[in-house]
């Protein structure tokens, strides 16, 4: 067991902030397993490694001995969280949530100890709430305190709708801690709103407040939005050992630090070693490798790991690519664009016939993988490098 301060300086590292700090001093000097809550929406059926600076998190407390609770929304996902959206999202149907909801079981054990887990659904509460029941919820929140929301508060000066359902998600979510008498909530950053109405509902109906530790948003591989499967900038956990490594490999040189710090298990010195290194003239591309192989090896395993840098490196071989690709930033309107048109706004070709003809005669590469099919979309946030030839290269981030 640790003492108090090397655990709390355990829990804390590499967190946002602490609410608060005295509070959760308090509960750890009880000796007992706190219950740590964290929520995951199931509004696509793959986890990515964004998802994971909070699973990482909970593995650390399960490791001093506390109980994870990886609370799956099934029931707010219909409802679609409002964070940091413009608009209304669209709903989800019940259908959709259960078989992306099916897979999350899987995955989570790839990080988290089965043994300390607890895998709750909130349909399980929420399914038997009656309508007087969530009306008498909704009237412990004010439409005014609602409103000091940054987005919904954002949306209300710009004229945007916000749907009275909308309201209902942090209520819901906050109520999640009240049926789990939940000690601590992990939750990102955008999230911190939601958390703390958990405190105040827990306060209504008589427990102790829980404590909220939020963690830092990890960005895509765009380097400027979250990591997002909607956006395409995305890792997931189970893409295969190859694509992992590859994506890993787009990052641009500067992002590859964030991800040290957010997803790396090496310590901090381990990492400040590092970045001193490069400082003083190492290759970033060797650094970088590290990186993917420590990613890929905790989902896939070592060999897997080696295999999937043997690939690349078979892919990309030497001499192929300079130790610096050239960065190009390509607008796009709507979703994205066809391959053929990246090619050509990127000035990898001068037109797209000669990008159709290059896609043809097998001489374009995507990640390291020829392209085969000339009316393959790039997705709008998602960062690529695409290849001609053995010459013309360049990291690209459609925007």
């Amino acid at each position: 067991m640790l003492a108090m301060d090397e655990a709390l300086g355990f829990i804390t590292k590499g967190c946002d902030e602490l609410l608060v700090e005295s509070e959760l001093k308090e509960r750890l000097r009880l000796g007992r397993p706190l219950r740590i809550k964290a929520g995951f929406d199931p509004t696509a059926p793959d986890l990515h490694l964004g998802h994971t600076v909070l699973l990482n998190k909970l593995r650390q407390f399960q490791t001093l001995g506390h109980e994870a609770i990886f609370l799956i929304g099934d029931f707010t996902g219909m409802i679609g969280d409002p964070t940091g959206k413009s608009a209304t999202r669209k709903a989800l149907t019940r259908d959709d949530v259960i078989e992306n909801a099916r897979t999350y079981e899987a995955q989570i054990f790839k990080i988290l100890d089965p043994e300390k887990t607890l895998v709750m659904f909130n349909s399980s509460w929420m399914g038997e709430m009656s309508a007087a029941d969530l009306i008498g919820l909704a009237a412990r929140h004010t439409v005014a305190r609602m409103l000091e929301r940054d987005d919904f508060h954002k949306r209300y000066q710009g004229g945007q709708p916000i749907a009275i359902h909308e309201f209902l998600y942090p209520l819901i979510q906050g109520y999640d801690s009240v049926a789990l008498n939940a000690d601590v909530e992990l939750g990102g950053t955008d999230q911190k709103f939601n958390l703390l109405v958990g405190r105040e509902l827990q306060k209504h109906f008589g427990q102790p407040p829980q404590v909220v530790l939020t963690m830092p948003i990890l960005e895509g591989l765009d380097g400027v939005q979250k990591m997002s499967k909607s956006l395409g900038n995305y890792i997931g956990i189970n893409e295969p050992p190859p694509e992992m490594f590859g994506k890993l490999m787009s990052i641009s040189d500067d992002l590859m630090w964030r991800y040290f710090d957010l997803l790396s298990f090496l310590g901090g010195r381990e990492i400040a070693q590092l970045r001193e290194g490069v400082a003083a003239g190492a290759n970033p591309r060797d650094v970088k490798i590290k990186l993917a192989l420590e990613i890929v090896e905790r989902f896939h395993g070592r060999v897997a790991a080696e295999g999937a840098h043997a690939q690349f490196i078979a892919r990309f071989q030497k001499g192929v690519l300079p130790d610096e690709l050239p960065e190009v930033r390509v607008p796009a309107d709507g979703d994205g664009l066809p391959v053929v048109q990246v090619l050509k706004q990127a000035g990898l070709t001068a037109s797209t016939s000669e990008a159709i003809r290059a896609i043809e005669q097998g001489g374009v590469r995507l990640n390291g993988e020829k392209v085969c099919d000339r009316a393959a979309q790039i997705a709008k946030g998602e960062s690529i490098i695409l290849q001609v030839g053995k010459r013309r290269v360049a990291r690209i981030t459609l925007i």
